[in-house]
């Protein structure tokens, strides 16, 4: 089998990051299933089937230890947490070094150092403060290359240190900790509190002077504070550590402690933990997708996930003397975890036709979660059978713990009693960006982001002409009904930007019942969410026992955080026919006019259209209510604003895109449900945008009708002519890939290009 034969002649974009990031010196797409799989044949079968990949790092580097090349094949590591002296701390940085020289990503938690003012016996006489430590770790992240890439570092602090204030705000300066993620490890104990509107003490014991370093705060305004900047600046993520401690194989082994996070939070390790990484394609067990008997295959996905099991730890086997330091060599043997994930998990309810987030996808979730755990409980135990449990295995300790409790059937109970578990870690979700974009699907959990991109090419006659790609299952989908346009899409092809976060939450939610690790997640949320919004999604999210969370809001000031080289490459989107920027076009009355009436949450609505006679582009747009219709003056603004667009020379997808990120209203919702005599979509603004898509398209058919009639429109009037706008600022900026210049997007708490496949995980 060739390369092109497995993902697909069409898929250039997923041939090009396998031979950019995983082929190894122009090997053959089988001299590399070969390398991978180390001749395990189950695996080999699984990756033909496009049902399983390892990790990047087993793809990339398995096999490459034999030619001399100093690598890893654990994805992520977390190091012992500095001590509060100066020798451990800068020892911290040296291995931190280490590991990304090696390809490893890192994890440390700060919340041994001292507070800012703390005594200390040296020159300064007192301290800077755990938070002033951050820009060291930042930059030896940055220095360390990783073959054309740098380090990723996760930097943690805990809610209760009197530097949480500073950590909270440390990145709200753009230049400053640019290669780490940062989070805060919040109590259970701090949440009660913000409930219940109390104080909360922050607090600090200093061990070589015996300073005690205390100060009570207002819980819910630190919460606020939290939340307020990750609504801004997509920073810090959040760590609902009694929960990330409590509900693992491990919670009730003593002596046993988390040491931290890696980079993007889905895996929380003792001091020198790594972790093996691999992904089930959720979408590869449905039978019979897009019609009406599609249906989950159970039996094949849980022997996928024995076999999958059973592959992770030849690979933990084969690379336990390939890591970096001697204290994660001693961790790994003792600890022996693994993280088997899942991706692909919207395209599996598309193809089943289930409405991401609704009641029957979380049950259908709930019970292939279950049986993921099981499975991969029971698969372990009779590897120990096999090979001996992992040397820190307490059988009861294990049994004991509510996580085992809750995800174990009989049978499996009875294979752990009898042999142990030859893992102490099984499950995550970890982000499969590059992956599952390289076989054209949804990467882990999340929602499908859009429907479709827009990408731009050069015509003959030197102008941007922009077109649309659809996702994969969009274009599956269309293909297989015959459909024209994504208009007609059902709906259930819900995105990202439309869902309801509390949907998004439930299904994270749903999954972290059966996973023992944790889930690298970002729930995207439209740029008009309100720091309240963010408030009441954090507290969601702890009651639905989510071990972390954070939020990308569309146009947070993070989209500032571009290095020089990505400033240098950044291109600006220009559409229309000429226009330069700042001019608008200037519209006279030779034009197509189109009206629909439609129906909305508050009552009727009238949306009229004009469109220009030789070109169909949209040129103005008039909204008027009906006698119930809702605010007039709202709906004359949002006329106003989509008419400037237009005549600024946006096209009409771009608008309907951004009208299409405005959310469900919940009066829509109920007028739906009760008098379902609603227009398409889930607001006011999304029918609009519907309702523009049908006219625009009428309008085309009806100009193409003309055409091949030999009836070309006769010009009454002037062509409409370009004037300078007298307005102001640019456009928001727009994070762009440092590559092709295309938006990038964010999914897993990585930033992604659809465009060529190029990732980062912050």
């Amino acid at each position: 089998m060739e390369i092109e034969e497995w993902l697909g002649q069409e898929n250039q974009l997923g041939i090009d990051i396998w031979k950019r990031k995983y082929c190894n010196n122009g090997e053959t797409f089988e001299q590399w299933l070969s390398r991978i799989s180390a001749g395990n044949q189950e695996v080999i079968r699984l990756v033909r089937e496009k049902k399983f990949l390892f990790g990047g790092r087993i793809l990339a580097n398995r096999g490459l230890e034999y030619e001399g090349r100093k690598i890893t094949l654990s994805n992520c590591y977390v190091i012992e947490p500095p001590e509060d002296e100066i020798e451990s701390i800068f020892e911290c940085a040296k291995k931190l070094a280490r590991t990304y020289s090696y390809g490893g990503g890192c994890g440390i938690d700060i919340s041994r150092l001292s507070p800012r003012g703390a005594r200390i016996n040296n020159a300064a006489k007192e301290t800077s403060g755990a938070v002033s430590f951050m820009d060291l770790y930042s930059l030896v992240t940055d220095l360390i290359g990783q073959n054309g890439r740098r380090g990723a570092l996760m930097i943690s602090i805990d809610c209760s240190h009197p530097d949480v204030e500073h950590f909270i705000d440390i990145k709200t300066d753009l230049q400053k900790v640019t290669k780490a993620n940062i989070s805060i490890r919040i109590s259970g104990k701090f949440m009660e509190a913000v409930k219940n509107n109390e104080t909360f003490l922050l607090h600090f014991t200093r061990e070589a002077t015996g300073e005690k370093i205390e100060r009570e705060v207002r819980a819910k305004e630190l919460f606020h504070h939290i939340a307020e900047t990750n609504w801004d600046y997509a920073e810090p993520g959040a760590l609902f550590w009694d929960r990330v401690t409590g509900w693992n194989l491990l919670s009730e082994t003593p002596g046993f402690s988390y040491a931290g996070v890696n980079p993007c939070a889905e895996e929380p390790l003792p001091a020198g933990g790594s972790c093996l990484l691999g992904s089930i394609n959720l979408a590869g067990f449905v039978t019979s997708p897009f019609t009406p008997d599609a249906a989950f295959d159970f039996d094949s996905f849980k022997q996928c996930v024995r076999e999958c099991v059973r592959a992770l730890n030849e690979v933990l086997d084969e690379g336990m003397p390939l890591h970096p330091l001697e204290e994660q060599r001693e961790s790994v043997k003792q600890w022996r975890q693994i993280g088997l994930g899942i991706m692909g998990l919207a395209d599996m309810l598309i193809q089943m036709g289930i409405p991401y987030g609704e009641p029957e996808s979380l049950e259908l979730c709930d019970r292939i979660g279950f049986a993921m755990a099981d499975m991969a409980i029971a698969a372990s135990a009779l590897l120990a059978k096999e090979d001996g449990a992992f040397p820190k295995c307490s059988v009861e300790a294990i049994m004991a713990s509510p996580y085992f409790e809750a995800n174990t059937s009989a049978s499996t109970k009875e294979l752990v009693k009898k042999y142990g578990l030859r893992n102490s870690q099984l499950l995550t979700i970890a982000p499969t960006g590059t992956l599952s974009t390289m076989l054209g699907i949804s990467g882990g959990i999340e929602p499908v982001f859009a429907n479709y991109y827009v990408r731009k090419t050069e015509s003959l006659h030197g102008r941007d002409v922009y077109y649309k790609v659809y996702t994969k299952i969009v274009e599956n989908y269309m293909k297989a009904h015959k459909l024209t346009d994504d208009a007609m899409l059902p709906d259930y092809f819900v995105t990202a930007m439309t869902l309801d976060y509390r949907q998004r939450i439930n299904m994270q939610s749903t999954w972290q019942q059966h996973i023992d690790a944790s889930i690298s997640s970002t729930v995207n949320v439209p740029n008009q969410f309100t720091v309240e919004e963010t408030e009441s999604l954090y507290l969601y999210a702890y009651e639905k026992g989510l071990k972390g969370i954070t939020i990308f809001r569309d146009g947070c000031k993070r989209l500032g955080i571009l290095t020089p080289e990505e400033e240098k490459s950044q291109k600006g989107a220009v559409a229309g026919d000429g226009l330069k920027r700042g001019d608008i076009i200037q519209v006279n009355d030779d034009v197509i006019g189109k009206k629909r009436k439609l129906i909305t949450g508050c009552g009727s609505l009238h949306c009229i259209a004009l469109f220009d006679p030789y070109t169909g582009a949209l040129l103005e747009t008039y909204l008027s209510k009906g006698s119930t219709g809702g605010c007039n003056n709202f709906m004359i603004g949002l006329s106003r604003m989509i008419s400037i667009s237009a005549r600024g020379g946006i096209d009409i997808y771009t608008i309907i895109d951004q009208l299409n990120s405005t959310g469900a209203c919940p009066s829509y919702t109920v007028r739906r449900a009760t008098r379902e005599d609603t227009s398409r979509g889930s607001c006011c603004p999304m029918a609009v945008g519907n309702a523009l898509l049908d006219m625009y398209n009428e309008v085309q058919e009806e100009l193409a009708a003309r055409k091949k009639n030999g009836q070309e429109p006769v010009q009454k009037a002037p062509r409409p002519k370009a004037v300078k706008a007298k307005a102001g600022k640019g456009a928001p900026q727009t994070m762009v890939c440092p590559e092709c210049g295309e938006p990038l997007v964010f999914e897993g708490g990585c930033n992604l290009c659809k465009n060529c496949g190029w990732s980062k995980c912050f």
